[in-house]
This record gives structure tokens, sequence and C-alpha cells, in this order.
């Protein structure tokens, strides 16, 4: 039913659309038989303004350029209330953004399919974000605010010849508004529901003939949309700001532009809900496997009765609520907080120098990005573990440099160019146990050994009662030889009488500090051969050396682990590897995020190298249509996964720490590509393109039962369809329309992957589309009606094949709607706005809970935000 709705819904949007451009069509055919110039003229006017972008690192109009690219204007952007890079995908199909479990460290963008999940900061993006030219190291460090923009660039397919690293699977090109050398300046203020306050100002105007300057600055704040359920608050709440300057010089030969900004935020995000999907499955313990952590039972968590665990939300009145995801209700421990803090700022300059025959442009940045957080990572509500003041932080040097001009008589287009990279990252990681981190042991090893001869089943830290026998007791009582032995050795006896030594509140990682320092350098050629006027073939290369050090000093307190490792208890743990409890109860009372085997000071470094390039052919049939084809070789580099939690324990048959366990490999991609761009008619564009994408060794972030790791698979392959269309039937009349089939399948068949699933949160059909109607309504007055949507058909943010079933998505439209009238020839204006007009709810994403084994969270979807903003403009 949700589905038919929404198809409905959307249909009639189209179906709005379509009448428009119909009476549009016929009122122009009525005058037709009688044109005059003032008909010609008006025909101009409805004439497409010719889209200039920078894709090939030259400026040229996106319609004769051989590549796909979606371009979203600034205006569009301002219409769909898109405020940061996670907004541009409601008007490009082939664009999917998401936030994880932190909208920091945890954004993943992903074109055609492919892209880079996961929080971690040593996972490297496969989408590459340039903002004025400027690479941007990871999604997260683009979320800020973003102020006014002339334009996006959705580049899609490999970029690896022109833009920097790591853009095998396409990259975001995002152009700011430049200083003018006039007076002008905006302000706007905006209110809307969940408290939402949101003001922006900007000013820009001439120093002298040659300089111009612009400033900018907002701050955006909007209540949470997650209730706690624990304590009164919400999470996924808003609060930021962002200043920028600019300078602009430019005389005949030389123009520069230097860009400082600085921006903030100091929110609580990001909550998940748990689908209580996990809570009356129980599996029986595999003891072949050791790994009982991998299941718990509803029931063995009822021990806990001060804060029970439950498929949903624990009130602070102790009801178990069922799951309830348009409720958006979170059960997290008191006091453990979702805090994340951002600081970042840069600098910029770029340099343009026209030597007559060839122009020189240099590109040199300096960022300096840190974020804090706080989190509740064990989502049950329960105080079982948490981070405490987790720290990353990323400082970029960046230095581009390109040399481009024409050749015998200009039949030759040529560029080359270098890039360097310099990054210091560093992280300190703090996941530490709650005050319940035994009881939560306990509980689980209790229901899991639970029997008909043992009803009461068994506990390690003897934090259930006396009612409840210790192992090392049943232990005893059930091995006679044990028994025997335990008599005549009262430190055996004490060993297995006394429960295991018990966990205090903020044990485990005192600071596990890692620092990874890249350099990468690249060396690169541009070309672009016109055979004739209609015939062009581009022929780029580029060769990639990096390499990677990794310092790290990991240290965690934590006396189970201690007890463990001990070499005078190893009678205790051959008793619980015999019982088949050994895996589950070490894995529990020594999780390997804090397992303080891995202490220790490390180092490690590699380097990599690796050419690039593209080759692509483009036939211009008329001036209204261009055919085009190519090639192009991709390439993500590797890196370390920072997670001592990707270690291997000696005592589960690994061979001890080692920083080549966290360690994964380089990907690459072999890309193809045809399509076609139109201009079939002055009011009608139209283009479309056919891709297959084969990429190697593709890594993914992946949960392996106890922790996340990172896997290079052998396979994946992304192919589809991807059509684009422009309607404007009158200058106050635009509808764009996007649609993207996509068939994205890993194969790795070692690692048991299903050659016939779709990649993770990845629809096969995704439609959007755009009507903006800005009528004159009077002497000066101006009106404007503008709508857009989204469609993303049946997809499963998760492929774990018990998962699909809590956390899939049925198809849905997302819609925007945006009215308003304008005054003063738009000096003044009021609009209204609302996002997600329908109120629909869908997953964002999901991830199988960390020892809460067949659970399963998900991030749930905003609802409806809707209020009204006031503009000035001068």
């Amino acid at each position: 039913m949700k589905f038919a709705q929404t198809a409905v819904r959307c249909a009639l949007l189209s179906s709005i659309s379509i009448a428009s451009i119909s009476l549009a069509s016929a009122a122009q055919a009525q005058d037709a038989g009688t044109e005059t110039s003032e008909t010609a003229t008006a025909e101009e006017e409805v004439a497409f303004d010719e889209i200039i972008v920078t894709a090939t690192r030259r400026d040229q109009a996106a319609q004769d350029i051989p590549l796909a690219v979606s371009v979203v204007a600034g205006e569009q952007l301002a219409n769909a209330g898109v405020v940061d890079i996670r907004g541009i995908q409601q008007l490009a199909p082939s664009l999917k953004t998401t936030t994880g479990q932190s909208a920091a460290t945890g954004a993943v963008l992903t074109i055609r399919g492919i892209g880079t999940a996961g929080d971690n900061p040593g996972f490297e993006p496969a989408v590459g974000v340039f903002i004025d030219g400027v690479f941007r190291a990871r999604a997260g460090v683009a979320l800020a605010e973003l102020p006014p923009i002339d334009r996006v660039e959705v580049l899609r397919g490999p970029q690896g010849t022109l833009f920097g690293r790591n853009t095998s699977a396409g990259a975001l090109n995002i152009t700011t508004t430049k200083p003018k050398f006039e007076l002008g300046g905006y302000a706007e203020l905006s209110y809307g529901n969940y408290d939402e306050i949101e003001a922006k100002a900007g000013v820009t105007g001439p120093v002298s003939e040659q300089l111009a300057l612009r400033l900018d600055g907002g701050y955006h704040k909007r209540d949470g949309y997650i209730k706690l359920a624990n304590e009164d608050g919400s999470v996924n709440n808003v609060n930021r700001w962002f200043a920028r300057g600019q300078a602009y010089f430019e005389n005949d030969d030389i123009n520069f532009r230097f860009i400082a900004d600085v921006a903030k935020t100091n929110e609580d995000c990001c909550g998940a809900l748990n689908t209580g999907s996990g809570f009356s499955l129980f599996p029986t313990i595999d003891a072949s496997t050791n790994s009982a952590i991998a299941f718990i039972a509803g029931n063995a968590i009822e021990a806990l009765s001060a804060n029970p665990l439950a498929g949903g939300a624990v009130g602070r009145d102790g009801i178990v609520r069922p799951f309830d995801a348009k409720g958006r209700v979170m059960a997290t421990t008191p006091g453990r907080g979702l805090t994340e803090k951002v600081d970042e700022w840069g600098v910029s300059g770029e340099l343009n120098w026209d030597f007559g025959g060839a122009t020189l442009t240099s590109i040199t940045a300096y960022r300096d990005w840190k974020a804090l957080r706080d989190q509740d990572i064990d989502f049950s509500g329960l105080d079982r573990a948490y981070r405490d003041d987790y720290r990353t932080g990323i400082t970029d040097f960046t230095q581009e440099l390109r040399l481009q001009g024409s050749a015998f008589n200009d039949k030759l287009d040529w560029l080359v160019g270098a890039f360097y990279l310099n990054e210091k990252l560093t992280m300190t990681d703090t996941i530490r146990f709650g005050a319940q981190a035994d009881q939560y042991t306990d509980a689980v090893i209790n229901g899991l050994t639970r029997s008909v001869t043992l009803p009461t089943g068994l506990q390690l830290f003897g934090t259930l009662g006396a009612g409840v026998p210790l192992f090392g007791q049943v232990a005893l009582a059930t091995n006679p030889a044990l028994a025997a032995a335990a008599a005549g050795n009262p430190a055996l006896l004490a060993l297995f009488t006394s429960p295991l030594p018990r966990t205090p509140a903020g044990a485990g990682q005192t600071a596990d500090k890692y620092r990874v320092d890249t350099d990468a350098i690249a060396l690169f050629t541009h070309n672009i051969i016109n055979f004739s006027d209609n015939l062009t073939l581009t022929l780029g290369l580029r060769y990639n050396y990096e390499k990677k050090q990794i310092d790290t000093d990991l240290n965690s307190v934590v006396p189970a682990c201690s007890f463990f490792q001990n070499p005078a208890t190893l009678p205790y743990r051959q008793a619980l590897q015999a019982s088949g409890l050994f895996g589950g109860a070490y894995l529990l009372g020594c999780n390997p995020a804090v397992n303080s085997e891995f202490n220790g000071i490390r180092s490690d470094k590699r380097s990599e190298s690796e050419f690039t390039g593209t080759a692509r052919l483009a036939y211009k049939v008329n001036d209204d249509v261009l055919l085009f084809g190519g090639y192009d070789r991709g390439y993500k580099s590797g890196g370390y996964n920072l997670d001592r939690a990707g270690f291997d324990s000696v005592l589960l048959g690994g061979n001890g720490a080692q920083l080549t366990d966290l360690e994964f490999g380089n990907e690459s991609v072999d890309a193809y590509e045809i399509g076609v761009k139109t201009n079939f008619t002055r009011e009608f564009q139209f283009n479309a393109s056919l891709f297959y994408s084969n990429f190697k060794n593709y890594q993914s972030n992946r949960f392996l039962g106890n922790n996340f790791v990172v896997l290079n698979y052998d396979k994946l392959v992304s192919k589809g369809v991807e059509l684009e269309s422009i309607i404007r039937p009158h200058p106050d009349f635009v509808v764009n329309l996007g649609y993207t089939y996509l068939d994205a399948k890993v194969s790795d068949p070692a690692a048991g992957s299903d050659d016939g699933q779709q990649a993770s949160n990845q629809p096969k059909h995704a439609i959007t589309g755009g009507v903006t109607w800005t009528p004159r309504l009077g002497e000066g007055v101006n009106g404007l009606l503008h709508a857009d949507w989204r469609y993303n058909s049946d997809h499963f943010p998760l492929n774990d094949p018990l998962g699909r079933r809590f956390t899939g998505n049925d198809g849905y439209g997302i819609v925007n709607l945006r009215a308003g009238v304008n005054f003063a020839d738009g000096k003044y204006s009021v609009e209204g706005y609302v996002e997600n007009l329908f109120n629909t709810y869908y997953n964002i994403t999901a991830f199988p809970i960390p020892e809460q084994g067949n659970s399963f969270a998900v991030y749930p979807a905003p609802p409806r935000f809707y209020g009204v903003k006031l503009g000035v403009k001068f």
C-alpha cells in the first residue's frame, strides 16, 4: 500500500508537469503561423542558457564534453532546500548519499552504486569531493553548510586522470559564487518546525577596478527528531555556523582568487533504532566454532531488571515498547550522549596566468579538520559500552599545477599537470566498558547455558546472585578428574570457585592513538585532438604514487583480558573450551575492541603506484547531437583500518597483533561508457548514457560477527542506463527529469558472496524530477512554485540474509515543495517550504548490532520539515 501511494503521488506530480508543458506547447503552436521578429525574440529567450562546466579542467559547455555529468545550478539547490552535499541526491539520480553513526566520519557518497561505507577515517572515499578546485579528503570533511553555490557537477564514473586521488566511482565538483565587481548583498531568515532557525547573509563589492571582496556567513539550528527513551531529550539535531571570506583580483593576464573559511558544529548525532529482530531468536551454540558471542537470546537479558534490553525502546517507566520506526524513539544509557563537535578551517588560493600561448593554473590549499565524538555504542539502553571523547583530526596540504594551451592551429588542446597531497591523520579511540558490562556478559552466558539439566544456567562474574552457579563451580561438579586435582591444589580450587575479576566502569581503552602520514604525488596529461569540427579524441594519462606510514600507541586495561591471558588460568580456559563457551566468554569479557593483548607501540608503512587514464571519442552529428564513448581506468589507494579489533588474538588461534592485520589493498576499475547529448529543439534537451564498470579488489567495510573489518572483494560489476532531460517550453517554466537503472553486484566466491545480489543500499531504479515556475504576477512582482522528487525502488540497506528481512526498504518517493513571491524585482521575498511532503519513512542505512547476534539497527529517515523564509537583496 505504501508503495502504491508513493507511486500515485509521483505520478500525479508528473501528470501535472506534463499537462503544464502541453498547455504551454499548445499556446506556442497557436501562434506559430505568423512568426514575427517579436516571436523570434521570444524563441531566443526560451533557448537554454549555455551551462559552462570545468569537468575537463577547462571552461566548456556541458553539452559539448564527451562525459556523463549532471549539472545542478545554485538556484536548483536553493529551491530544493539543499544545505550540504547530502541533499544533492534529490536532484541527481545516479548519486546516493547516506549518513551512518556519525555525520562527521560516517557520511557516504555513492555514484552508480559505488562508494565507501564506514565511519573509520582510515577508510577513504571512492567519490571525490572538490570545492572550488580543492580536494576534500573525506566526505564528512565536506559536510559543512554550503555557501552560495554557482553550480554542482556530478561527474559519473572514474575521474582518475584530472581529479586528484580516490575518484574511482566519480566526483562532485562544486563551484561557489565568486566576488563581484558591483556592490550587492543578501540576507535570509528562516523558521520552521522542530524550532528550526536558519540565518544567512553575505555582501560583495569592488575595492578597485581590479579587486573585489566577498563575505558570507550563516547559522543553522534545529531540534532533534529522534527521542530518547530513557531520559529527556532528542538527537539528530542541527547546530552549526560558518563564515567565508574571498578576495578576487584580475587584470588582462592574471586572475587570483583567495578563500578563507571556518565552520563549527555542536550536535548530537546519529540516532539508531534497534529493530528488535533478535529478541525472539535463540539459535543453539555451535561449539565447534567457538562463536557463542554470535548469538543472544531475549530471555538472557531478563536478569538485567534494572534496565532490560528489548526489541525496541525501554522507557523511564520500565515498560518495554515494541519497535516503532515512525515513532523514532531510541534507547540509550542516561548520560551517555551522542555529542559530535566539528571544528574546521581552511585557506586556498587559485592563480590563473595567461601567457598568450598557454595558461598556468596553480591551486594551493591547506585545511584543518577536527571532530570530537561521544557515543553510546551498545545500542541497547544498557550501560554496556561507550566512547568518551573520541577524537579525529585531518590536516591536508594540497598543491596542483596545470599548464594548458593549444597547438597545430588548434588541432590539439593540450594539458599537463602535477598534484601533491600531504595528509596527517590522527585518531584517538576511547571505547570503554560501562557499569553494567559484567551483568551483560553474565546475562548472555546465563541464557546460553540454561537447559533441562541446568535450569539456572551459569555465570562468570557473579553478578546474578548466589542462585546462579559460577561456571567453575559447575565444572568441578561435573568433572571428577578436575575436582580431584583442585582438592589437592588450593590455587586451582580458588581459580574455579571464584568469579572472574570484575570490570570497573571506565575500563577499556585508556587512549588508542593512531597517526597516518600520507604523501601522494601525481603527474598527468589530458589532451583533446580535434580531427575536424565534428570529430574529437580525448587521451589522458596519470601516474600516481603514494606512501603511507602508520604509528600506533595502544593502551587498554581490562581485568578479564588479563585473567584469560595469564598462563596460570590455563586450566580454566581449557575447561571453557571443552564446554564450547570459551569463544563467547572471551569475546564478551575481553572484547576485541578493548583486548589488552593488542597493547603496544608499533609502526608500519606501505607504498604503491598506479597508472590511470582515459580515452574518449566524440562525434558531433550536427549542432544539436553529440555522440560519445570511452574507456576510463580508475584507482583508489589502499590503507589501514584504524581499529584494534582487526588484530588476531593468539587465544583464538591467531598470530597476535601485527599492523599488517589492519592493512588493506587498493582497488582498481576498468569503466566503459557510451552516450548521446542532444538539443532536439530549443526547448528540449535529452541526454542518455550506458555504462559498465568492472572493479577489482573492491574495498568494503564489513561486520564479521564481533567487529568491522575492511575487505578487498575479488570483483564488483556496476552497469546500467542513465537518462536526463530538461524541458523549457517558456522562460518561466522549467522541468528537470532523470532516471538511472543500476545493476551492481559483488562477486567473490571465497567470501561467500551471492553473485545475484544487488550491492547494499542501491536501488535498481531511481527517478528524479523537478518543476519550477516563476510567473510574473505584476509590476515588479514575481512568483515561485517549485516541486522536486526522488523515487527509489525496493532495496536493502544491509545484505545480511537475515537482516534484509528487518531492514529492507520498499520503493518510496521523497517530495519537496517551495512556493513564494518576491517584490521590487526580487529585492524582497517570502517563501514557504516543505521537505518530505508526505512524511515518508525509510531506513537510511542499517547494521548488525555487535554482541547482539540476529539483532539489527537502522538509521531512520528525517520526518517532514516545513517553514517560511524571508529574504532581502541589494
